[in-house]
């Protein structure tokens, strides 16, 4: 099998946050109190909460994926400290994204800190942002990083709400390596994204040559389908369709989805499908991302035969 790499990961040693004035919390089995309610954030075997990186590594060798890229969220409060651990700890295993204060200032100061402590990208969970990606503090920001050459991960709101905005930071910063994730958020609650124009004009932006897309989270849009998870694979091919297969990647969005599902099954749909070709899985489950996060040492994980086979 060639070499893997989930382009869409979260670690965390302790959800401790706020968002909207409601409470993030770890509890223990797993569970977490989010926005209000009691929800199964990990699966109930960490019984201590903390989402580790030993833990993903066990989950990463006997899926047999080579490298994973840790990107940041604002609902698991800001892991700069423990990513920056990660990444020593693991440099050819993982590439974490730091991630900026946005109600502090000096945005463009962050980023020049971040990268001084060795952070290659910058998470940037735009979907959750009041503050337009356009507006001169953000721009600056984006600036910094195109000098610096980090690559942005960022998560849009639904549809093409910020379309026009993204539009003008790509031709801003042509050079800015930019992963445009959770497949543009491929799951309308009435219309399937294929057939809606506003996912459609998202999904175009990666056209531009610095652009990318990543599926992380793409079995939680359609988990009420669950697996092989047909509608995601359709929803793939149509992206597919507008922008090549070369411009998009595998993204897991551990480690939330695999209360659900398994680790390998975040991707085994893939494999599996015969939907796609042998070189647009490829493509789609690790070479496209080995371009673009700059891999250089990817190791060979061999399968290990479970007991019950």
């Amino acid at each position: 099998m060639e070499k893997l790499i989930d382009a869409h990961s979260h670690l965390w040693l302790r959800q401790d946050t706020t968002w909207n004035g409601k409470p993030i919390r770890s509890l223990g089995n797993g569970r977490s109190i989010f926005l209000g309610e009691e929800v199964q954030m990990l699966p109930p075997f960490m019984t201590d909460s903390r989402n580790t990186a030993e833990v993903f590594l066990a989950n990463m060798d006997y899926a047999q994926v080579s490298a994973a890229v840790v990107v940041q969220e604002f609902i698991d409060g800001i892991q700069n400290d423990y990513l920056e651990e990660v990444q020593r700890k693991h440099p050819d295993r993982f590439v974490v994204c730091g991630m900026c204060d946005f109600a502090a200032p000096d945005l463009a100061g962050q980023v020049r800190r971040l990268a001084d402590r060795g952070f290659r990208g910058m998470a940037v969970p735009a979907h959750r942002l009041s503050a337009p990606l356009n507006s001169p503090e953000m721009v600056q920001m984006f600036r910094q990083m195109e000098e610096l050459g980090l690559f942005l991960s960022i998560t849009l709101a639904d549809g093409s709400e910020q379309v026009a905005q993204m539009r003008e930071i790509i031709a801003e910063c042509p050079r800015l390596r930019i992963a445009l994730g959770h497949l543009c958020m491929a799951n309308p609650p009435l219309t399937p994204p294929w057939e809606n124009p506003d996912w459609r004009e998202q999904v175009c932006l990666a056209r531009h040559p610095n652009v990318f897309i990543e599926t992380g989270g793409v079995t939680w849009l359609y988990n009420s389908e669950f697996y092989p998870f047909p509608s995601a694979v359709r929803a793939i091919k149509e992206a597919a369709g507008l922008v090549g297969m070369e411009r998009l990647m595998w993204g897991s969005d551990y480690p939330r989805t695999i209360t659900a599902i398994t680790y390998r099954m975040s991707y085994d749909f893939i494999v599996k499908s015969r939907e796609l070709t042998d070189q647009e899985k490829r493509l789609f489950l690790g070479e496209n991302a080995r371009e673009f996060y700059g891999f250089q040492k990817l190791i060979d994980l061999p399968y290990i035969k479970n007991m019950s086979e």
